[in-house]
């Protein structure tokens, strides 16, 4: 059976080096695995999103609506937006950040308070301030990575070596911290 993780953020969050993480470590683990991403207009904060889907065999690299196990979002408004992709049996990890789009920066639109409390509704979520627990750690930046490994324990990928993925696809001086990211991302999910 085909398993589908769909990773959605603003540009400059990380989201495909999250994505490359997973994917890796997934094949490690001898699974078939098709990723495909829109980068939309992500160099200017919009919209990316990665589509994994991993099994036995693969066909496609595209998630379709409602067919989607896990959706791991890097910020709140994006997984509100994604949540039609999910099955409503399905799990989200998302980071509690917002980032305001264009539209409410100048003032045309609000950005809800209540984005949360409606992801909550519709699926079974983990809120992590990711990107405070990744300051914590040293590096903000890193929240990427923390989400990969919260995601990878509600998954129950435990038998990847991925510190070892970490160090061979991270710039050497942010192995380190990426591997504290990884582990305090399992440590902050209960499941």
């Amino acid at each position: 059976m085909t398993k589908n993780i769909l990773l959605v953020g603003v540009g400059g969050q990380g989201t495909i080096l999250a994505a490359k993480i997973l994917t890796l470590g997934l094949m490690e683990a001898g699974y078939d695995v098709k990723m495909s991403e829109i980068h939309g207009m992500s160099q200017r904060g919009g919209a990316v999103s990665s589509h994994v889907r991993y099994g036995a065999k693969v066909y496609s690299p595209v998630i379709e609506r409602g067919s989607a196990d896990v959706l791991v979002s890097f910020e709140q408004m994006e997984a509100l937006r994604w949540l039609d992709y999910m099955r409503p049996d399905s799990t989200a990890v998302v980071n509690s950040q917002s980032i305001n789009p264009v539209p409410v920066l100048v003032g045309k639109a609000l950005y809800s308070d209540k984005i949360l409390d409606e992801i909550c509704a519709k699926v079974r979520a983990t809120v992590l301030d990711a990107t405070a627990e990744a300051l914590a750690l040293g590096n903000a930046r890193a929240l990427n990575i923390l989400l990969v490994g919260a995601a990878a324990k509600i998954m129950k990928l435990d038998d990847i070596d991925w510190n070892g993925i970490l160090a061979k696809n991270v710039k050497p001086a942010f192995v380190e911290i990426n591997q504290k990211a990884f582990a305090r991302g399992q440590e902050l999910v209960t499941a």
